[in-house]
């Protein structure tokens, strides 16, 4: 509709300035030419010299050039009404003397310019007449210019316009409905078919396909809503994996401590040995609640920037020489070996809290998936800017497909025969910290192998200038 309109106004607009205000515009230009002309040759005359017979031929020579070129008659006439030249050829109007009396009259008392019209000698004509007082500054010499012509009306020419125009008309009224239709089409129905597809989107239909048709607009705006449903499918397929594993690790401890207080209850209650048995499992399933939540919260802090990252300088081996020790009880006791060699102080600046419980997360993870033969090595390597630490297992690895999704929640990427210690949650919350302080991260691996991840922590500058 909004294109009709404007083919409406196009059309409005030709048949105005075509057909209805043709006649005026004629008369208007007609009497505009005639009076450029008119001041053209009076121009001329201020600009010549003293009149004689010789010069006033090259004058009027000038004067019949300038009439001609406009479809101009005109006269010179003297101070006593005389004559001196006229261009009889094409002349619209003969004057007699009191026409031209008052022609004179006239154009002095309007400042040495008059215009005027008559009724033509021919039916539905007219005659535009201008007068000019003629002066030059370098003589006392004077005279009038009488300019006149003819306006003819354009009836005729109005008519075959009229006929021309209604042809105009009738074809582009039959041009833009088509080009309307097959426009609307185009456009409009694929921005028909993504609202339809917005609307199966918003009411939980997420492998809903966009498209956007020919348009690039469209074609773009399809891509993105096709990019912002898969996104939103996989937030919907990790909230419920979410709810489903932490629904599960949390229904197992819960159902664990409901059976050994109703054990208590029933069985052990008097029998210290069983009691205190029970109550342990229930304490340690209490603490694996505990340490979900305390996950959970965590991870969610992070992911949403509201746990501020407490930074400061400290040496990172004697760090990570701490945290292998507080691991020789359980190597020993479980038959796990962790390598790790000393080395030299390396100043680093960062949160050691967080970066503490990074190590710990990585070093965890890879004694769940280790090998049979129970080998952990953990390196360190110092670069220009950065210390890179790697923690490496020699597992079953995994494979380059499921790599990229190693870091999501509750991921798990091959089973163990052992048990898995922790809450699913913490190479996520290691991805987490480690965006939260912008350091690189990654993992390597190798099916068969084993698995290596790495991180890099960046030095304190003013160590390195030490």
């Amino acid at each position: 509709m909004s294109y009709l309109l404007l083919v409406g106004l196009s059309l409005a607009l030709l048949w105005g300035t075509q057909i209805l205000f043709l006649n005026r515009f004629y008369e208007n230009e007609r009497i505009n030419i005639a009076e450029k002309a008119a001041d053209t040759m009076t121009e001329q005359f201020s600009q010549s010299e003293k009149l004689t017979p010789d010069n006033i031929s090259d004058l009027t020579d000038i004067y019949d050039e300038i009439a001609s070129s406009n479809e101009l008659s005109y006269m010179l006439v003297d101070r006593d009404y005389r004559i001196i030249h006229e261009n009889s050829k094409g002349i619209a109007h003969q004057f007699s003397r009191n026409e031209i009396d008052f022609l004179q009259t006239s154009a002095n008392l309007k400042g040495g310019k008059y215009t005027t019209s008559a009724e033509g000698t021919a039916q539905d004509t007219k005659v535009v007449i201008i007068c000019r007082i003629l002066k030059n500054d370098n003589t006392d010499q004077g005279c009038y210019l009488i300019v006149n012509t003819l306006i003819t009306p354009v009836k005729t020419t109005i008519y075959m316009l009229r006929k021309t125009t209604y042809l105009v008309t009738i074809l582009m009224i039959l041009i833009s409905v088509i080009a309307a239709l097959i426009m609307s089409k185009s456009l409009a129905k694929p921005i028909q078919n993504i609202t339809e597809s917005a609307d199966k989107l918003a009411k939980g239909e997420y492998k809903t396909e966009f498209r956007g048709g020919k348009f690039a607009e469209t074609k773009q705006l399809a891509r993105t809503l096709n990019y912002a449903s898969s996104e939103i499918s996989k937030i919907d397929e990790l909230q419920r994996d979410l709810i489903a594993n932490v629904s599960h690790d949390l229904r197992t401890p819960l159902t664990m401590i409901k059976a050994y207080a109703e054990m208590i209850r029933d069985l052990s209650g008097d029998r210290k040995e069983k009691r205190e048995e029970h109550l342990a499992i229930i304490i340690k399933e209490t603490d694996r609640l505990a340490q979900l939540v305390n996950d959970i919260l965590d991870l969610s802090k992070l992911e949403n920037g509201r746990q501020p990252l407490n930074i400061s300088s400290f040496d990172i081996s004697s760090k990570l020489h701490d945290i292998m020790e507080r691991y020789k009880e359980f190597t020993m006791a479980n038959g796990y070996t962790i390598h790790c060699e000393d080395h030299p102080p390396v100043i680093v600046k960062c949160d050691i809290g967080k970066i503490e419980q990074v190590i710990y997360n990585l070093v965890n993870n890879a004694i769940n998936y280790t090998g049979e033969d129970k080998q952990i090595y953990v390196s360190m390597e110092t670069e220009d800017e950065f210390v890179k630490i790697s923690i490496k297992d020699t597992g079953k690895g995994i494979s380059e497909d499921n790599l990229h999704q190693i870091f999501e929640k509750y991921y798990r990427a091959e089973k163990t025969k052992r048990e898995v210690v922790g809450t699913g949650l913490g190479l996520s919350i290691v991805r987490a910290v480690l965006k939260a302080h912008n350091f690189p991260f990654g993992v390597q691996s190798t099916p068969g192998k084993g698995t290596t991840f790495w991180f890099k922590i960046r030095r304190d500058k003013e160590s390195i200038c030490i």
